[in-house]
């Protein structure tokens, strides 16, 4: 029981401990793996907005085109811009090394971001860029502080610009992302029609972006949840026969 006791209080430590270091404020998002429209526009953004920088080694184009109902032809033609097919991986040719002069680090491959960090924080990172002209950038993130990547999808969203003074800022609350231990917080405003997409859009897209993103990191997610229905529901059935076994087996000692 001592035994017992002291491994109950190691395994809730972790949780103690995230606790008391503050949640981070993140917009919520719902993941929806049944919406093949929107996994399907997911898939276009991120294609002609990360791809180039951002792998996905671990998903061929073809495991996608079916999971999300895109004829192979379809997704050839029109999402592989390179030498690669239908079969092989969702790489990209950008070198490492130049990569990381570039942006002082290599793009990671994303193919369990999602995963990683959740989807709530990945929505709300895509959305939280801001002008930061001190920035090689010229732009910042407000919940990966002096993140080193460009806002790729700013011609969508627009300029969006911290317009906190020195004393709103003091007041303004502010949280910890647990994962990078940086402060997170401030004051926000789109500067209106600077962008493609007005608010509603662009929210939509990165939805879209994240809930394909939230796909890749576990692709065989429905076909699991099937499995474990089916699963519950046969041992729900077996038990009764396994039951009717034992009081058979027992009846004659009893």
């Amino acid at each position: 029981m001592k035994k017992l006791l002291i491994l109950l209080t190691m395994l809730v430590l972790p949780v103690a401990a995230v606790a008391e270091s503050g949640g981070v404020h993140l917009d919520k998002m719902e993941v929806d793996l049944h919406n093949k429209a929107s996994l399907q526009r997911g898939m276009t953004t991120y294609v002609n907005n990360c791809l180039g920088c951002h792998s996905m080694q671990y998903q061929r184009y073809l495991r996608t085109a079916e999971d999300l109902g895109v004829p192979a032809e379809l997704l050839k033609d029109n999402l592989i811009f390179s030498e690669q097919k239908v079969g092989d991986l969702m790489t990209n040719n950008m070198p490492k090394g130049d990569s990381a002069n570039w942006f002082g680090t290599a793009p990671p491959d994303l193919t369990l971001e999602s995963r990683l960090r959740g989807p709530d924080w990945v929505y709300t990172y895509l959305r939280g860029f801001y002008q930061d002209e001190s920035r090689p950038w010229g732009v910042n993130n407000a919940v990966f502080k002096d993140v080193g990547m460009p806002n790729v999808l700013g011609y969508l969203q627009g300029v969006q610009l911290n317009h906190c003074s020195a004393q709103e800022m003091a007041e303004h609350e502010t949280e910890i992302d647990p994962l990078t231990g940086v402060e997170i917080g401030g004051c926000y405003s789109l500067v209106e029609g600077s962008g493609e997409q007005n608010a509603k859009e662009f929210d939509k897209t990165v939805y879209d972006l994240v809930n394909f993103m939230a796909y890749i990191g576990e692709p065989s997610k429905l076909q699991s949840q099937a499995m474990g229905v089916n699963v519950l529901i046969f041992l729900f059935i077996f038990f009764f026969f396994t039951y009717a076994l034992k009081k058979e087996y027992w009846r004659d000692i009893h």
